[in-house]
């Protein structure tokens, strides 16, 4: 049975959550079958660390973390941020001025557990308690996007193969106040 604890992350957290990141999307591109793209597995580690930096330097302003731990272990993460380049790219700027969540990761030994769901309802109470109404998500994982399509419905972007030939990159659009009823 799990002890899961949602907080915010702290300065003695960088270095696991550092590690934490690599295991997760290392497993992610593998799952994915695209686990020999070892330079794009290195720049989606590098973007993560400068979102937790971000947050920390900030105290949560420009990027916001949660993380999962388990008995001290950190298993999983979540965060918000400005609209990614990409988002605003693919949505003609349509959603740049709403935040995104994204680092929704969940450690492999513990997914399929709740973690996630855990990390994402906290998540939306954070959102509402801070007058966030509404909020974008992206994913470009062929897994996460079926996910995703269970918990939001059908993306209000769809970008046909964007990635490559069967692998297309999804964006919704979801307010808060519809995901808490």
């Amino acid at each position: 049975m799990l002890n899961v604890e949602i907080r915010r992350p702290r300065t003695e957290n960088i270095k696991e959550l550092n590690h934490f990141f690599r295991i997760v999307i290392t497993d992610t591109y593998t799952k994915e079958g695209i686990g020999e793209k070892l330079d794009d597995i290195e720049d989606e580690i590098e973007a993560k660390k400068k979102y937790l930096e971000s947050d920390l330097e900030s105290n949560g302003e420009k990027r916001y973390f949660l993380i999962a731990l388990d008995d001290d272990k950190i298993i999983g993460s979540i965060e918000y941020g400005p609209s990614s380049e990409l988002i605003c790219n693919c949505t003609k700027n349509a959603l740049n001025k709403l935040i995104e969540v994204g680092t929704v990761f969940v450690h492999p030994d513990y997914q399929r557990n709740g973690v996630g769901n855990l990390l994402l309802k906290t998540m939306y109470h954070t959102l509402q308690h801070r007058g966030i109404e509404e909020f974008c998500l992206d994913s470009g994982y062929i897994r996460a996007q079926k996910i995703w399509k269970k918990k939001f419905g059908d993306p209000d972007y769809l970008l046909k193969d964007y990635w490559d030939e069967g692998y297309d990159h999804m964006v919704w659009r979801i307010k808060v106040n519809d995901l808490l009823k």
